[in-house]
């Protein structure tokens, strides 16, 4: 069973920034890929971004690519995701997520976080 622990979450002003990290207790084959979701009120989680832990594979939503960049430190086990120019509409629950395979749906990660709330503020 692999836990995922995220942390960074927070309060910020519109165009910050924020780093959010989330630490596995392990890898293993059933957590090769990791995604970055979140969730807004009343709405179903929708993927934000997604690597691997080898490999260049990665994936952005376009509503956050060239704003946020999805990173992993294999020695921490750890995957972060920075958040820069940061809007009001970025404000929601966001999750970490572990799969078998790179996936943009919810359904496709079999780990998740306990998830961290980013407030953006106009």
């Amino acid at each position: 069973q692999v836990q995922l622990v995220e942390s960074g979450g927070g309060l910020v002003q519109a165009g910050g920034s924020l780093r959010l990290s989330c630490a596995a207790s392990e890898r293993t084959f059933s957590s090769n890929f990791m995604g970055w979701f979140r969730q807004f009120p009343g709405k179903e989680r929708e993927i934000v971004a997604a690597t691997a832990w080898i490999g260049s594979a990665t994936y952005y939503a376009d509503s956050v690519k060239g704003r946020f960049t999805i990173s992993t430190d294999n020695a921490k086990n750890t995957v972060y995701l920075q958040m820069n120019s940061l809007k009001p509409e970025d404000t929601a629950v966001y999750y970490c997520a572990a799969g078998r395979f790179l996936s943009m749906h919810s359904s496709g990660y079999t780990y998740w976080g306990q998830g961290t709330q980013v407030t953006v503020s106009s």
